[in-house]
Formats: structure tokens, sequence, C-alpha cells
């Protein structure tokens, strides 16, 4: 392809065939813009990807705007500062309060990880090293530009403006303008009646559409997610047993802790049933919902006593003297898709017995544990060892902060006129094909699904594998 001059090229380096990793560059006028910034989870083939080498300098870089905090949009960032880039990250105020706790965490967890694995002998490499350390994660953090919603600044040469899209506190759709393009990157979508978190914002005026796919062949549950994840702690606690769910620790853990304070409240579960939160970042990040009241839906009564629904595990010791404590309790727990994190050890101690439950809060990618219990193993590898599976395994669906593919269609009729061109990324294969599908007969309107390092000229529409 031959580039023109003042033509805006977009380049997919992430979130294509698979939900994490997302990372586009754009280059307009000279100018390098990275859109997101995070790491590759699941599978081996793609984690291996966050050790090999960028097709880019990461001095080359003029800037990065972020649309949220979660790690596979923003946790490649101390890695790519460490390579050189010294440029601005902009996001949102939210954004960057989250960031700062939840970069140097994952930072933390490598390096935890990495100390395990030679003290075991658990690893390949000897010794075995963390992507990159907190040191670097604090470096990545001193470059962060914050911005309000809707209000435009000037990055690489074009004009920006982050908007809300619900899904996660701080959360933002990048709008980039240039004098003769324009394109809006969804990141990811929220619902429009979520519990905690206000509607995505209408899109604006876009040629181009960077569009998340995650959910894109699934409806959410239509039933009331309160009640369903009530039934089954309810369940769980009549047979004494323990309830482990693992959580991201911003979004999904703070929706758990305020659905448990309204079935506590309402009778549904014990009043005395204990929850324990075992993530000293997630008793961080909740406080931080309390510092952005106006970007969900809790009154300060909810917000505060969200914060105090549960006890607060902080120490590695009183983290492990859980493990031997009998049901009924609830444990909540990082990671999310079981990847790290101290749930691992508790999925260790609980997952063998049948009394217990395992309650899967949140998207599974394909490769993960969390894909491998909600696929029905009877087995899952934790630490080199395998764990037996007899636990009772849920995934209630409806606590999801993705839209489904009848809500994101619901938010595409918002766009007067339709994007020329649509590119659906961040889904695994079957949800991204399932998604244009159902854009095509509802709306009428062709989308693309590119791969891995495929390149387009805005302009012409023109899509090519990069050399």
């Amino acid at each position: 392809m031959q580039e023109r001059a003042g033509e805006l090229s977009l380049e997919f380096l992430g979130a294509t065939g698979t939900v994490t990793g997302s990372k586009y560059l754009l280059e307009h006028a000279g100018a390098r813009l990275l859109v997101d910034c995070g790491l590759f989870q699941g599978y081996k083939q793609l984690r291996l990807r966050n050790w090999a080498p960028l097709p880019f300098a990461a001095s080359s870089i003029d800037a990065v705007v972020l649309t949220h905090a979660h790690i596979d949009h923003s946790g490649y960032l101390p890695l790519l500062v460490r390579n050189g880039f010294r440029g601005p990250i902009h996001c949102t105020a939210a954004t960057l309060d989250l960031c700062r706790i939840m970069l140097p965490d994952a930072a933390r967890l490598q390096e935890e990880d990495a100390e395990l694995a030679n003290r075991h002998g658990s690893s390949k490499h000897h010794p075995a090293l963390p992507l990159y350390t907190e040191a670097d994660a604090f470096q990545a953090l001193s470059l962060f530009e914050p911005h309000a919603f809707d209000a435009p600044f000037d990055v690489a040469g074009l004009r920006a403006t982050l908007l809300r899209a619900g899904h996660l506190l701080g959360a933002a759709m990048v709008h980039l303008e240039s004098a003769r393009d324009s394109i809006l990157f969804s990141g990811d979508l929220g619902r429009p009646h979520d519990l905690l978190m206000h509607a995505p914002a209408r899109p604006p005026i876009a040629d181009t559409l960077v569009l998340e796919s995650t959910y894109g062949n699934r409806r959410h549950d239509a039933r009331d997610p309160v009640a369903q994840l009530g039934e089954v702690i309810a369940r769980v606690a009549a047979r004494r047993g323990v309830v482990v769910m693992p959580a991201f620790t911003v979004g999904r853990t703070q929706t758990l802790l305020h659905c448990i304070d309204r079935l506590k409240n309402a009778g549904t579960i014990p009043l005395t049933l204990p929850i324990y939160l075992n993530s000293p970042m997630a008793v961080d990040a909740t406080a931080i919902y309390r510092r952005h009241r106006a970007e969900h839906r809790l009154s300060d009564a909810e917000c505060e006593a969200m914060c105090h629904t549960a006890r607060f595990v902080n120490t590695v010791e009183d983290s492990k003297a859980l493990n031997g404590r009998r049901g009924p309790m609830v444990i909540i727990a990082g990671s999310g898709m079981a990847t790290g994190g101290r749930v691992l050890h508790h999925l260790k101690a609980f997952a063998p017995d049948p009394n217990n439950a395992i309650v899967l809060t949140g998207f599974q990618a394909g490769g993960t544990r969390g894909a491998a219990l909600l696929a029905g193993n009877d087995s899952i590898k934790i630490h080199g060892e395998y764990v037996a599976v007899r636990a009772e395994v849920v995934a209630p669906s409806n606590l999801s902060s993705h839209a489904d593919y009848a809500e994101i269609v619901d938010w595409l009729r918002g766009f007067e006129p339709p994007p020329r061109q649509i590119f659906l990324t961040h889904g695994e294969p079957d949800a991204a094909d399932a998604l244009r599908k159902h854009i095509d007969d509802a709306l009428g309107w062709r989308c693309r699904i590119p791969e891995y390092r495929d390149r387009v000229m805005l302009g012409s529409g023109a899509l090519a594998a990069a050399a």
C-alpha cells in the first residue's frame, strides 16, 4: 500500500482473534500513536507475544491513549517504557487512579511468580524472570496525563476526545480526528443497565469504528443477577460449603460486594455469613469508587456499604489461614480468570470438595484456568501440580460488564450517519464472526475482522497484512 500525505493508517497489534493484548498503532503525518497497550493472556502462544520484540521501536511512539485500566488494555505499558518510550500516556482521571494500583500489582505478581518458579523449579527458564518489575511500573505511571470526559485535547497531531464507555470506572471510548478522517475505538463497551456503571455515551460521528466483540455470540441471562448470585451462595451456605469467587479486582469485585450487601439486607443469605475480600488491591480500588461517585450509579450510602461488606484480608499469613477455615463462607480473590494471584491457593484448597462452589463472574479467555473450569475439566494445573475439581462450578453470565450482541446493535443504532467501515476486534473468532452477522442482519452494515498485524489506510479502506 502506498501512503498518501496526511492519510491515517491503522495497524492491529493485539485483540485480534482473542479478547486480550489490546494494541492499535496509528500513524499520521510522521507521528505514531498507540491506542491501548495491553498484555496478552490465555493460550501460551498468545502469552509468548508479551516476550517477543515489538514490531516498532518503543522510542518511536509519540504518545499512548488508554481506553481503561484493565491489564489486557494497560498491562504492557511498563515494558514499553522500559524499552524506551518517553511520551505522554493519556487517559481519564479514574483510569489513572486505578492504574496506580493495578500496574504495580501486576508487576509484583510477575515477580512473585518468577520467584515461586525458581524456588520450585517449575520453569523451563533458569532463572525465571518477570516480564517487568515494580520499578518499571512506577516509571510508566510518571508519564500519565489525565483528561476529563468530553474535553478535547491534541495528541500526535490529532484531536482526541474521551467519551464514557460504561464497563468500568474511568472507561472511555477514544475518538480521534484528523483533517480528513475520524476514528472511534469503542474500548470495552458497557451495558445500558449495568448494576454499577452508567450506560455508554451516544456514539459520535466517525468514519471508522473499531468495535469490541467479546460477547458477540451471546445474549446475557435475563434473570436478576442479584437473585441468581443469591441462589448459589444460599445453596452452598446451607451445606456449610465455601464459595470461591475468582474476580477481576477492579469492577467485578465491587459489583459482587454491592450484590452481597443487597442479598444480606434482603435476608436471602445469612446476615452473619462471613465474606472475605482477599486482595489488597481490591481494597484500594473500592476506595477509588468513593472518590469518583459521579461515574457510577451507587448512592453515597450504597458506596459506603459496599466498602464495609467484606472482611479485608491483607497479609499473606491471613490469606493462608483462610484455607484452614471451614464453611460456610465466601472468598472473593483475584484474578478473574484464575491466571494468578491469591485465588490460586484457595482453588487448591477448596476445589476438591463437592460441598464447595467456584463462581466464575466474568469472561474466561481461552487457555486460562477459568476457561478450563467453565469447560468442566475435572482437574486444573496450579503451581506445577494438578488439582482435582469436584466443587460445583457456576458461571452467571448476567454479571458481565460487557455489552452482549443485542446491546451492541442497539448502541450502533445511535450512529448518524453509519461509519464507512467497521472492524471487529477484542473477541474470540466465533464471537467476532457472530457479531459480524448480527450487525449485517439488523443494520445491513458490513464489518471486517482483522488479523494480527493487518494494516489499513483509513482513507482508502485498503486492508493488508504488514510485512
